[in-house]
């Protein structure tokens, strides 16, 4: 594969090309990106050979994208060349962003001022460039219009940016790995990437469309769908584990130095080569016969679009640990489906507020397993998922709430045959004979005998390969990152990363977590980069020394 370098020490050196993609394609590419006039010096800058050594890889890529779901993908799609314009015939129902979306109505979304687009919008994300991206795709969608995109694409080639998408599994990130029997929380047309409506995929894959939501398998599907018909495949990896992300220089006055990687002459010799290596990504590739294969690459920036659902959090109590205690509903519903909790007396404990911790509410009451439902918040609190939700939209979510309300524990009552909710109430602990021991939060406490418990209080990502596990990335560097209360501290129009310069993050790491709001991520990165660009070139003709930026 082009620009995976192996170390010499593998008993077999890996080279393993796409049957999309040479060599001399991605050197052509690179060279359209830095230009012509510097062809010749990236010509004699060898790509991966056998015998390659990290130290003798000399090709930077210009992006590398970590995470393939939704939000890589779209990424992916607009680096690739893909530019929104205002269809010829499109009028927007928000009259005053119509009339500024007829001011450069020549120009690509992407080559227009984001921060003056934006202005006075309003949306279910607090990233500005999410939600006008999301209004130009979805015109008054929370108003529960269905107006069609004011938007149309056009592929312009000339505007690619040389990239690599890494992931774990095959592109559609984690919704390969979504519990199936669960509709998805959103219409089929906001899982949607652009320039593929995803009901027109659908329909030739089934012939009952019975309501606008789906099942996740079908939105993973479409996805992988998605980068092999918009031709996204040259720039996808699968089976790819990072281990470490780290930058190998610093410029002058930017920090103290702590995170040197390399030599001062190493640096010398770096910094009179084509493009800066900002960062070096290493990890490792998991191949048909099952083994490792190590790789190391070269970045002028980097891209995290990892999600949020690596890591189940944890209470951090007494006995969480235990074999009864499960942390994810793939566990749960696997105890299930294998008989594990059938004909028990005993209820099952769910701790979670949340439209995961209703999946498992739901799960269980369809199968006949009495619930004990824990969370903390009180049940008119106005944060809760469901006030967000249209009852008839959402009916099994809203039979939860409702049961969530009208269902609930009191001192001088016994648990409900099939469901009892402890609002405002916590776990103290697990116990090894399957008690545990509930809190309220006036400190009255109360011991039950249980089946199970699933504990679905959200999810961290895992951003071990970064210094600090990522947390100094976030508003409070000294908690991890997580999608609702400490994202990734971002720029609101670039996304690009306010403690690290070339650094990108985008999707749930940033607040993110619908498919429909994401995308806007995608717009506001690779408008940063398009115009960093743009600069790069203009240096460039106007003579400015190696073309180091």
């Amino acid at each position: 594969m082009p620009v995976w370098c192996c170390r010499c020490s593998l008993a077999g050196h890996f080279r393993n090309y796409s049957d999309t993609e040479t060599e001399g394609e991605i050197f052509n590419s690179l060279v359209q990106y830095f230009g012509d006039n510097l062809g010749q010096k990236v010509k004699a800058m060898p790509l991966v050979e056998e015998t390659s050594l990290l130290e003798d890889s000399s090709v930077t890529l210009p992006v590398v994208v970590i995470g393939n779901g939704p939000s890589g993908i779209c990424l992916s799609y607009m680096l690739s060349g893909y530019r929104p314009y205002l269809s010829s015939e499109a009028i927007h129902p928000n009259a005053i962003l119509h009339s500024k979306l007829e001011e450069g109505r020549h120009l690509s979304i992407v080559d227009q001022d984001l921060e003056y687009l934006s202005e006075g919008l309003e949306g279910r994300s607090s990233n500005p460039v999410a939600v006008l991206f999301d209004t130009l795709l979805h015109p008054d969608a929370d108003f529960g219009y269905d107006y069609p995109s004011v938007l149309h694409w056009k592929l312009e080639q000339h505007h690619y940016i040389p990239h690599l998408v890494l992931g774990k599994g095959p592109p559609g990130g984690a919704w390969h790995n979504m519990e199936g029997s669960m509709l998805t929380i959103s219409f089929g047309n906001w899982m949607e990437l652009p320039g593929l409506k995803f009901k027109d995929w659908v329909s030739s894959k089934r012939r009952n469309l019975k309501g606008d939501r789906v099942m996740p398998e079908e939105i993973a599907r479409y996805y992988k769908h998605y980068v092999k018909v918009m031709g996204l495949q040259k720039n996808f990896r699968e089976n790819t584990y990072i281990t470490s992300v780290s930058r190998l220089y610093r410029d002058q006055g930017d920090g103290d130095g702590q995170d040197r990687n390399i030599s001062t002459q190493h640096l010398q010799i770096e910094k009179s080569k084509l493009i800066k290596r900002n960062w070096e990504i290493r990890g490792y590739q998991r191949v048909a016969d099952g083994s490792h294969v190590p790789f190391c690459l070269f970045a002028e920036n980097v891209a995290l679009a990892t999600g949020t659902l690596d890591s189940p959090a944890h209470l951090e109590i007494e006995g969480e640990d235990l074999p009864f205690v499960f942390h994810s509903m793939p566990e749960f519903g696997a105890a299930i489906g294998k008989g594990k909790l059938r004909g028990k007396a005993d209820p099952v404990l769910i701790v979670g507020s949340g439209l995961t911790a209703a999946d498992a509410v739901l799960c269980a009451y369809n199968n006949n397993i009495p619930v004990i439902h824990v969370f903390r918040r009180r049940v008119t609190d106005p944060s809760l998922i469901f006030k967000q939700l249209p009852k008839k939209l959402y009916p099994e979510y809203h039979k939860v709430y409702h049961m969530m309300c009208t269902q609930s524990y009191s001192v001088d009552s016994t648990l409900l045959s099939d469901y009892t909710s402890f609002p405002e109430h916590h776990v103290l602990s697990f116990k090894s004979d399957m008690k545990c021991i509930l809190q309220s939060i006036s400190g009255l406490k109360k011991i039950f005998k249980l089946s199970a418990a699933v504990v679905l209080i959200g999810s961290h990502p895992n951003l071990s390969f970064l210094k600090e596990q990522g947390c100094y990335l976030g508003h409070n560097s000294s908690q991890p990152i997580t999608c609702k209360t400490n994202p990734v501290e971002i720029d609101a129009y670039t996304y690009e990363c306010v403690k690290e310069a070339n650094l990108f993050a985008l999707g749930p790491l940033v607040g993110d977590n619908f498919v429909r709001f994401l995308k806007g991520g995608a717009l506001g990165v690779t408008r940063c980069l398009a115009m960093r660009q743009k600069k790069k070139h203009l240096f460039v003709e106007r003579g400015g020394g190696d073309g180091i930026a």
